[in-house]
């Protein structure tokens, strides 16, 4: 069984899905599997995953796109490794993520996850410092404290200060969650770490940039924004809290996301 298994869900993305894989096989710590899930891909990305030479690659092709999320958990399902990460195939790792994260693990068997903070990346692969800083900054990273989340129900709702695809989790926590929910094409990620605070599952922050977030064209446009905003939607309406506060700030969020849909449903 390996240490790490690593997912990288994918769908037409030739020119970038390499560029993810090569930050998983220059890891210090090799001792992991690298998951490929493809939804369906009509471009060479077949082709450019079966020329790998590596052992530690297991490719699943799905025939025909089957969504997101459904894809994502695809890969888990394939997973046999103690630690599980799931990043984008636009993104890529640090070199030390896996090391440093499984570190923190193998350490401390009472915590469940562990988040680091992330560069920002542009399509050429150039990281943007001022950029990172706002972004650490926009969502909180910047004053999360080293060590465990004291308040992470709040941290992963409100502050949205955790990033998925630079967390390492242990996966029989996963699966205790049962992982994504099926059938969500966004805010699978926000939904999934909520669902963990709730479960009262121990989430470790690591304020180091071990991972690569890359900000480019493909994620603008009116074509990505409406999707997006339906699930936001729903992805809200899933959590009732007990905490009065939280309940209300749910509360405000859905009302302004409802008004906005309002307004695009009646152009």
């Amino acid at each position: 069984m390996p240490k790490v298994s690593v997912c990288i869900p994918t769908y037409n993305r030739e020119s970038l899905l390499p560029i993810a894989i090569q930050s998983v096989l220059q890891q210090t710590l090799q001792d992991f599997e690298l998951i490929i899930c493809d939804d369906g891909s009509t471009d060479s990305t077949a082709e450019i995953v079966t020329e790998i030479n590596d052992s530690r690659i297991c490719y699943i092709r799905h025939a025909q796109n089957i969504g997101k999320s459904n894809n994502m958990r695809s890969g888990f399902e394939a997973a046999t490794g103690e630690y599980f990460v799931k990043f984008d195939d636009d993104d890529r790792l640090t070199p030390d993520f896996l090391a440093k994260t499984a570190a923190i693990l193998d350490e401390q068997p009472d915590v469940d996850f562990v988040g680091t903070d992330h560069w920002v990346i542009d399509i050429n692969n150039v990281r943007d410092q001022q950029v990172t800083d706002d972004n650490s900054r926009k969502w909180g990273r910047t004053n999360l404290a080293a060590g465990v989340i004291p308040n992470l129900l709040e941290v992963a709702f409100v502050q949205q200060s955790l990033q998925i695809g630079a967390t390492l989790f242990r996966r029989q926590v996963l699966a205790e969650l049962g992982y994504m929910r099926p059938n969500i094409q966004n805010c699978e990620d926000n939904d999934l770490l909520v669902r963990l605070a709730l479960a009262g599952k121990k989430g470790y922050y690591l304020p180091e940039r071990l991972m690569e977030y890359r900000f480019h064209a493909q994620q603008q446009g009116i074509g990505r924004a409406i999707p997006y905003l339906k699930d936001k939607i729903q992805y809200l309406e899933n959590f009732q809290f007990e905490s009065e506060q939280l309940e209300q700030i749910s509360d405000r969020v859905l009302l302004n996301l409802n008004f906005f849909w309002d307004c695009v449903l009646s152009k």
